[in-house]
């Protein structure tokens, strides 16, 4: 007799790289002989599925541009018709799979929209923004008033009116959830982190937690490479000088490429630099090689030192390699994942909006030159082999769904 599979849902918020690449690492670990899988996104991502059994279909997400820039203005990311609106659409997709269980990275709607269809669903996150979390403060992101009051009085006022500000963030979720029936669940934290189940991709090590109910569940780092191979000027990379590994992502400050390539170039160092696709460093000086795309993880294997714009897919690709890293932050999500780095004693934080040449280069020096924060690379990349993530997740699935 032939086993009925089960329906597993993963949903991806299409406003970074790393909300698409995280669902959709969970995606291909789970066998299609047991599930029937599925992965909702915005379409242009499809390419990702090819040559799998994952049934792709398409979701509406803002742009990224009108994410980033809402965060760059500090203003809360979704609106109320933003947010009826997903919910419109995640009850049409759920309506029409029919899922046993649905996973989500960073779609605040399905709190809603899964409760209402009584779907298992479990929320993909960072613990930084769990309500669990051990740090009670959070830094002040690149803000208007950092530049308008200076960088510590604006730390000192956004200490003081935080807590104001998460639960401002939180209006058009609660009022949401309200509108359907549901109560409503507190500040930011609760609106990025609620689910049936509660998924941290992260350690505990890095990122510390307290109190943690059963349903909230560290599954390891969720690390995606792209498939590619290495390019063909790999070959000719000099090995008698430190190579370092420098990419903004999606969401980093890319007009500052140009002044870091530059100081680099001067640097005793080979740098190589994927740019994402979002700008072309022209004209390339010496010793720098560039390309739109590299394989992260083999990159950062062969580095010496990270540098990116701190958020965590990037800076856990390092970290699994026991690499460094140097994180330019700008959002308040590259704040807390280079937080906890530097906590850790694996990497060095600077501030987007306060880099400056002559810091830079100091920055670098120092991470190449203190064997200490290799060293506490190294003891993290340790912890993240103890956290198998696909082993984790499909341990959770055959747990909810039997």
């Amino acid at each position: 007799m032939t086993q009925t599979r089960r329906r597993v849902l993963l949903v991806a918020e299409a406003v970074t790289l790393a909300h698409v690449t995280r669902p959709l690492v969970l995606a291909k670990s789970l066998d299609p002989a047991r599930y029937e899988v599925h992965f909702a996104c915005a379409p242009s991502y499809d390419r990702f599925l090819a040559g799998t059994l994952i049934r792709p279909w398409p979701l509406w997400s803002i742009p990224p541009q009108q994410f980033m820039a809402a965060l760059a203005r500090g203003a809360p990311v979704y609106d109320y018709r933003t947010l009826e609106r997903y919910v419109e659409d995640d009850l049409e997709l759920l309506d029409e799979i029919q899922p046993d269980l649905v996973v989500g990275d960073f779609r605040l709607s399905l709190a809603v929209s899964a409760a209402l269809r009584k779907c298992p669903y479990a929320a993909v996150t960072n613990a930084h923004w769990s309500p669990y979390s051990a740090w009670r403060s959070f830094p002040l992101p690149q803000h208007p008033a950092a530049r308008l009051l200076g960088v510590e009085p604006a730390s000192l006022l956004f200490s003081l009116i935080q807590p104001l500000v998460f639960r401002l963030h939180a209006i058009a979720f609660n009022r949401l959830r309200r509108r359907h029936g549901l109560p409503p669940l507190g500040n930011l934290q609760h609106a990025y982190t609620h689910g049936d189940y509660t998924l941290y991709a992260d350690t505990p090590g890095l990122v510390p937690t307290t109190g943690l109910p059963d349903n909230h569940i560290y599954l390891g780092p969720l690390i995606w490479s792209p498939p590619l191979p290495l390019p063909d000027w790999w070959s000719e990379l000099p090995g008698d000088r430190p190579l370092l590994y420098l990419t903004l992502g999606s969401s980093g400050r890319v007009d500052l490429l140009p002044q870091l390539v530059a100081v680099l170039a001067g640097m005793p160092v080979s740098t190589v630099i994927a740019t994402a696709g979002r700008e072309v460093v022209e004209p390339v000086p010496g010793r720098v090689w560039v390309a739109d795309y590299l394989p992260g993880l083999a990159v950062a294997r062969q580095a010496s030192l990270v540098i990116c714009n701190g958020g965590s897919a990037t800076v856990y690709q390092a970290l699994a390699e026991g690499v460094p890293v140097l994180g330019i932050a700008s959002n308040m999500d590259q704040h807390l994942t280079m937080r906890a780095v530097e906590e850790c004693g694996a990497g060095i934080l600077i501030r987007a909006e306060k880099t400056k040449p002559d810091g830079f280069r100091r920055m670098v020096l120092a991470l190449l030159g203190v064997p200490t924060y290799q060293d506490a690379a190294a003891k993290i990349a340790a912890e993240f082999k103890a956290y198998p993530v696909v082993e984790r997740f499909l341990n959770f699935v055959s747990s909810v769904l039997g």
